[in-house]
């Protein structure tokens, strides 16, 4: 059975760093490309970040310049490194993972954590 655990949101002040983690059972983790989405209330699901199975990295326009993707093949884990957020990042943040590359539908990944959540207050 494929996993997906997402760890790591909680409240933060605007400004500050959150480090969120998806660690991943059940798949061969080198064979697939994993994603962060998030989904704020009234919003569609938006892809922030993506590894592919070969490292490329995607940053979505929110993402650029704030947050890191990396991934630790070893642990099978990918982690999210967000720094200088703000309130406008407040969503419930997912990982997900579909075979090779990245794309930024959501419709296209097979497998999704239950999500973790982010709150950035002002």
């Amino acid at each position: 059975e494929v996993q997906l655990v997402e760890s790591g949101g909680g409240l933060v002040q605007a400004g500050g760093s959150l480090r969120l983690s998806c660690a991943a059972s059940g798949l061969n983790f080198d064979d697939y490309a994993i994603a962060w989405f998030r989904q704020a209330p009234g919003k569609p699901r938006e892809e922030i970040a993506g590894i592919s199975s070969e490292d490329y990295i995607y940053y979505g326009d929110s993402a650029k310049g704030r947050f890191t993707i990396s991934s630790d093949n070893a642990k099978n884990t990918v982690v999210l490194q967000m720094n200088s957020l703000k309130p406008e990042d407040t969503a419930v943040y997912y990982c997900a993972a579909r075979l090779e590359s990245i794309t930024t539908s959501p419709l296209a990944y097979d497998y999704w954590g239950q999500g973790t959540q982010v709150t950035v207050s002002s």
